[in-house]
This record gives structure tokens, sequence and C-alpha cells, in this order.
């Protein structure tokens, strides 16, 4: 293993973001493609031996993309983004010594996150295949290097910094299939240091595959994203009764927890109001619709709205803002092919 040197900060950040670093193989698909490969729409899965073929066949399109991404990564760019503030973001993962591993470091250096990656040099950089048809999504993780992170890694001087230096840690939820105790240290470091712990469910697999993984980390999760359909999905593998996605965001939030602040989830709903829940306190924000003609792809819309959110959270901002900002960053993201970022956000703030 070895460490990246790819930025010379010392590793003084705002955040800490950790997660799978892929690079994105995105095209649109028909019909067939995806019944060729056991594809269902907008669903996130890991690749199995029967998908191995899928990338190179996308590769092959005249259609194709690629784009450094991972979900966790693509929330990083847009929070930097959306700061405009140097070293605003750190980011560690694990990527291989290779041509697509150098893609990943030089777009993460140009988007400005402070990158602190583990280099397998005995397996690939991940890669992940985007499935577009009629601007939904389909994801298929090949986590190759992605998946070698270890814990370890976390004792380097530069990783120690920005776990110490970070105000809030996030990971989303699909690194739990990579590194639960590396999830588990990050927030027990964070309950120490009373600072908040971000995760996103990330995925119905996730909730239900990794159900025990992600209780045991849950305790001191203090900040949860999610979309409707994860969320019901986890309210289905945890015997949650609720009447109402309000009602559902409460009793995520009254989950078992060793903090001394009520947990704060936030569930995205599409077009329709975001809810927000800590403790008994609860809120819906109204999302101003798009016109359907100017979707381009929804791919990244979560991870936009994390990168937004957080953003503003970071430095302070109240809740209502916070929202409003995710909202912005994941309808910019849908308005566009892949997670692109161009000149600077026109997202202002409130003064409150």
């Amino acid at each position: 293993m070895a460490e990246s040197k790819q930025n010379e900060s010392d590793g003084s950040i705002q955040c800490l973001m950790m997660g799978n670093p892929l690079l994105d193989i995105s095209s649109p698909v028909d019909e067939a493609f995806m019944k060729k490969y056991d594809i269902k729409p907008s669903n996130a899965i890991l690749a199995e031996d029967k998908h191995l073929p899928m990338y190179q066949e996308l590769a092959d399109k005249d259609t194709v993309q690629y784009i450094g991404g991972g979900s966790t990564l693509n929330s990083a760019r847009v929070c930097q983004w959306m700061s405009q503030q140097k070293d605003f973001i750190g980011y560690m993962g694990c990527i291989g010594k290779d041509k697509f591993g150098q893609v990943l470091q030089d777009r993460t250096k140009e988007a400005g996150v402070n990158c602190n990656f583990m280099i397998d040099e005995s397996t690939p950089t991940g890669t992940c295949a985007v499935c577009i048809t009629d601007k939904e999504r389909s994801l298929v993780a090949n986590l190759a290097a992605a998946n070698k992170f270890k814990i370890d890694h976390c004792s380097g001087d530069k990783a120690k910094k920005m776990i110490e230096s970070a105000k809030l840690v996030y990971t989303a939820g699909f690194f739990i299939t990579v590194s639960v105790d590396t999830m588990l240290m990050l927030g027990k470091e964070c309950q120490k240091a009373n600072k908040p712990y971000a995760i996103n469910l990330s995925a119905e697999f996730i909730v239900s595959v990794f159900k025990d993984a992600l209780l045991k980390v849950f305790p001191y999760v203090s900040m949860v994203f999610t979309n409707e359909d994860e969320s019901k999905a986890f309210a289905k593998a945890n015997n949650i009764q609720y009447s109402d996605m309000k009602e559902l965001a409460v009793k995520i939030s009254k989950m078992k927890s060793e903090l001394k602040k009520p947990r704060t989830v936030i569930i995205t709903q599409g077009c329709d109001p975001v809810v927000v829940a800590t403790g008994d306190k609860v809120a819906e924000y109204p999302v101003s619709k798009i016109a359907k003609e100017k979707i381009i792809d929804v791919n990244g819309a979560g991870d936009g709205y994390v990168g937004g959110y957080l953003s503003q959270f970071i430095q302070g901002k109240d809740e209502a803002t916070c929202v409003a900002a995710g909202t912005y960053a994941a309808q910019y993201i849908i308005q566009r092919a892949g997670t692109k970022l161009e000149g600077k956000p026109a997202f202002v703030a409130k003064e409150s």
C-alpha cells in the first residue's frame, strides 16, 4: 500500500468525507442491454461476475462518458464547489496504481478537494457502470481497489490531521460494504470530539443486506441522509411502523443513540417536500419543480443534495438554508450529464 502525495496540504480541512472512489462509465442504454445484464431501472447494486463484460460494452459505445465519481466523492466535489473555499473538503478512499486512478486523482485535485488516497498497487481502480434509460439511471459498481481500503490508512499523519481538524465527518452507506471498522472508528472519534458524524443510507440493499453492520454504526450517527425509497426499505428491515414520511423521519431520529444531541434525519422525495426531523421536531420544505425537458440525468442528484446541504451546515447556517442549498445542488446536477460542475454556484445563502 502507498499513500497519495497528490495534495501538499497538511490535512487541515473543514469537512472529511470517506468512501469508495470510482470512475463512472456512463452511457444511455436500451431495454435489451438492461435485460441482458439483469439490471433494474433506478437501482444501485454491486457487480457480480455476470456484470463484468458490461463495462467494456459500455466503453465501446459512442455515447460513453468518463466521470470521476463514486457517491461520496461526488458529494465532496459538490460541497467544495458550493463552498468556494480552499481546503474546505478532504477525502479518503482507495484507488489502484493505474490510468483510471490517475484520472481520479487529477479530477479530485482540479475540483479543489484535498485528497489522501490509499493506493493499492495490485488492484485496478474501481469503476461504476451508469446505465441511463429515459432520464433514470441504474448503477452497477465494481469496487475493485475501493474495496481494499484499510483502517490502518487512518493512522497516517495526514489522515489523523484530517479526522482531527474536520468539523464534520461524512461517509455514504456504500462504504459499509468495505470497512465497517473505519466507520465505527469515525463515529466514536466524532462522539469524543462532540462533532457530527453523518451518513447516507445510499441504497435499498445497504439497509437490508448490511442491516446488522449499519445498526452497529447507527448509535454514533448524528445526521442521516436518505430518500423516500431507502427510508421505506430501512423501516421494513427494522420493523418500523409509520403513517407518513414525517413520522418515519421522527422514528429514525429517535432510534438508539450514544450521542448527547438528537439525531437529524433528512429525507428527500424527488419533487415532493424534503422532510427533516430532529427528535420530535419535524418540518417539511417544498421543492420547486423543474420542467421535464430540462432534466438530463438524475444520476448524482442525491450526492449533490448532500454536498449542497453540508456546504452550509458546516458554516453554521440554519436548517432552511441547508435544505435550500441541497435542493439547489441536486437540481443543478440533474440538468447536466453526470456530476459536472462549472463556474461558480448561483446559490446565495440568505442572511439570518
